[in-house]
Parts: C-alpha cells; sequence; structure tokens
C-alpha cells in the first residue's frame, strides 16, 4: 500500500450465524478488505477447522475470533454501530444506504472503536437487536427480490467501508518486466515491415493502400506500446514474408511490377527499406524475457 488506510478497521459482529459456509464466507471477506477482528454470538456451528477449508489460509484471523453470549456484550467497547438488514420496518429509524453509511462509519472511526452487525440467515434480527445500534444499513435490491445472503451482504458493505477508507488509492501490481516505451525509430521499422508483408500477401488489391495503412498507425499508436511490445508486432509481420518464402508462395507485388517486387532487393515503389532487417535475418527481440 503507498500510504495507510484511513481511519481504524471496523469490527464485525455475527449474531447466531447458522452456515459454515457463510461464516467461512465472512472470514475470507474480513481478510479481503481490512477487517482485522470479528465477534461471534451463539453460532449454532463453530468448526476452525472446516472455517479455514472455505476460507483458505485465515488460520490466525480465526484463531482471534471472540465468542459472546449477546449483542450488548459485543458492543461494549464500541462506540458506533451500524446493523445490515434488508427488511423495512414501520418504527422511525435512522437508515442508510451502503456508501454514505461507509463513509459515516469511517469518520466516526477516529473517534472510537466502530462494528458492523449482522447475522440470523432466517429470521434477521430482533428489534431489540436493532435497537441497539446506531443506524440501519440496507442494500438497495430488486423490489422483486430485496432477500440477500447474509456474506453477500456484508461483501457489498466491507467493500463499500474499505473504498471510504482510501483503498482506490492502493497502485497495482507492477508487471514483472518493465520495457521503455516504444520510440520513433522502432515504430517506424515495424510500420515498414507490416507494410511490405502487406504488399506480400497482395492485400492491396481491392483496397487503397495509403488510407489502410494511416489506418493501423492509427490502431497502433492507440495501443501505445512499449519497446516489447512493438519487436514483437515487428517480428509478426517480418515473419509473414519469410513463411511465404519457406513455402514457395508467389509473392505478391506492389504497383510497378517485378522491379518493386517485395525480396527482390529493390523495396516496393512507395516503401520505405528496412536495412538493418533484410528477409533471411533474424529479428532482435531484446529485451524479451520469458
Amino acid at each position: 500500500m503507498s500510504k495507510p488506510l484511513a481511519g481504524t478497521p471496523p469490527v464485525l459482529i455475527l449474531i447466531e450465524p447458522q452456515d459454515i459456509v457463510n461464516i467461512g464466507a465472512a472470514v475470507r471477506i474480513c481478510c479481503n478488505f481490512g477487517v482485522d477482528e470479528m465477534r461471534v454470538i451463539k453460532p449454532h456451528i463453530w468448526d476452525p477447522y472446516r472455517i479455514e477449508g472455505i476460507a483458505h489460509h485465515t488460520g490466525d484471523f480465526i484463531a482471534r475470533v471472540r465468542h459472546f453470549d449477546t449483542v450488548q456484550e459485543a458492543l461494549a467497547d464500541c462506540s458506533y454501530s451500524v446493523v445490515l438488514t434488508g427488511r423495512e420496518r414501520t418504527a422511525k429509524r435512522r437508515i442508510q444506504r451502503p456508501r454514505e453509511a461507509a463513509e459515516e462509519l469511517v469518520a466516526r472511526s477516529f473517534e472510537g472503536r466502530v462494528a458492523i452487525v449482522a447475522g440470523r440467515e432466517d429470521s434477521g434480527l430482533t428489534n431489540e437487536e436493532l435497537d441497539a445500534c446506531h443506524t440501519l444499513v440496507t442494500i438497495a435490491t430488486d423490489p422483486r427480490n430485496t432477500s440477500l445472503n447474509m456474506a453477500q451482504a456484508i461483501a457489498v458493505f466491507l467493500h463499500e467501508v474499505f473504498t471510504a477508507r482510501g483503498a482506490d488509492a492502493i497502485p497495482f501490481k507492477r508487471p514483472k518486466h518493465r520495457a521503455p516505451k516504444a520510440g520513433h525509430e522502432i515504430l517506424e521499422r515495424m510500420f515498414n515491415d507490416w507494410e511490405r508483408s502487406l504488399w506480400g500477401i497482395e492485400f492491396f488489391k481491392t483496397r487503397q493502400a495509403d488510407t489502410v495503412l494511416r489506418t493501423f498507425r492509427e490502431i497502433l499508436y492507440r495501443a501505445d506500446l512499449d519497446d516489447r511490445e512493438a519487436k514483437l508486432v515487428r517480428a509478426m509481420g517480418i515473419e509473414v514474408l519469410r513463411y511465404l518464402e519457406r513455402n514457395g508462395a508467389p509473392v505478391g507485388e506492389p504497383p510497378g511490377g517485378a522491379q518493386g517486387r517485395v525480396g527482390s532487393g529493390t523495396p516496393p515503389r512507395g516503401l520505405g527499406t528496412d536495412s538493418d532487417m533484410p528477409l533471411g535475418t533474424e529479428p532482435d527481440l531484446r529485451p524479451f524475457p520469458e
């Protein structure tokens, strides 16, 4: 990470989870999105070996999971908490969508420990358990299918929290092999070699050569090739003519007839020469690591 994430990670609290697959998924999601503590209240099943079998390489996290008897006990050291629920309430409650709720949760984490509460795959949470939390978080879903799996809901919200903490600023992994951007010289040689090859296969018999080559050039400019990639594309163009030579196939002629035939030693009319890459030699693809 280029810089520390904002705030402190929330605690995830699961109330009476029933499915060990959901527990394992919740563990994996915590590890994916920077949550370092999970608390459980009276799980129907708890088997660390099977949980790690679902969420591989999370043994250290599972060993730190704390067990409680009530939500009040689990929230005792937290100054702010939200609860995930998809069921609408008739009582007036503070309700937020995940993005807004995540931003506030992160802001509150600077003032004290914050928590996310979820649970009971079949019946959800009681009113008393909901009352123990400051804010209800409801994920927008298709009205025809409002129910989300517990682990799915946790994943949606923890991703929002992770993003609110600044996760999008984490740089992508650098390529294993880096190369400088292709310079003008290698690009021009690449275009030259492909021009020769396209004449060689008579690609321009029914096409306007200048228009096609200009479009081809624009396509490769947009690709923003590095030096390694340009050398590969160039070698592909060269190999077209070499294939024709090896197989004794007739090589197409550019305007001007045999005097400008590709491979004859005289460049086709209107085509640039490529003195460093005569047919019969191998292109230098360095650096081109495996």
